[in-house]
């Protein structure tokens, strides 16, 4: 999927992908992680999600990426949050009140960048690329984060000839073939869904990073 897809989504504001609350599954899986008070959590490909606001008032510091600027500044401007703004590396980073939105390629980022993390909060980022880059985010993931991170991975799963993705259904067997080599995988199991209007399901795992 090339960058400039969902940079037209943001400014053509065809963001269905939005959520108008936290997800679900975020709010009945994430306890399973059981990190500490004010740990830090990485979000990929993160939009203006209204999960980074949840995440926050659990305490943690939130870290995520976003290619698009229209997103960045529409999560500040909505929260009524003012930024300081910084350039490193061809990257423009946003911080605010514990919020901190790197605006650019996600592959360009880097440990020294991100700083350590606790965990990783994945919704949006593996179910909006194409097979033949899932590989490659994944292993970006695993060079961005050290042993005992823990991942709270969502994905989706339905009949590829009722929908048109984005978003990629994800299943079980391919998480095993991204992660299992590097991360210890718990299937928490299915949801039945609304995807793009069909029936579907969600898809919840925990993983730590060996």
């Amino acid at each position: 999927m090339e960058p400039t897809f969902w940079q037209q989504r943001w400014h053509t504001n065809q963001i269905g992908f939005h959520e108008a609350r936290p997800h679900p599954l975020l709010l009945r899986h994430w306890p399973r992680l059981a990190l500490a008070p004010g740990s830090r959590v990485f979000v990929p490909l993160c939009g203006k999600s209204l999960d980074l606001l949840w995440l926050r008032t659990q305490g943690h510091e939130v870290i995520g990426v976003e290619l698009s600027a229209i997103a960045v500044n529409a999560f500040f401007a909505e929260h009524n949050l003012t930024p300081t703004v910084r350039t490193h590396a061809g990257l423009r980073i946003f911080s605010a009140a514990g919020y901190t939105l790197i605006c650019g390629d996600y592959f360009a980022l880097t440990p020294a960048l991100l700083g350590p993390l606790a965990a990783v909060y994945d919704r949006a980022a593996l179910i909006a690329l194409p097979p033949a880059m899932r590989h490659d985010y994944a292993a970006a993931l695993c060079t961005l984060v050290t042993a005992a991170t823990r991942m709270l991975l969502i994905t989706v799963d339905y009949d590829p000839s009722q929908i048109t993705p984005p978003p990629f259904a994800v299943r079980a067997d391919e998480i095993g073939a991204h992660y299992a080599a590097d991360w210890d995988i718990e299937d928490q199991g299915r949801t039945t869904a609304d995807i793009k209007g069909q029936p579907g399901s969600e898809l919840a795992f925990t993983l730590t990073r060996r």
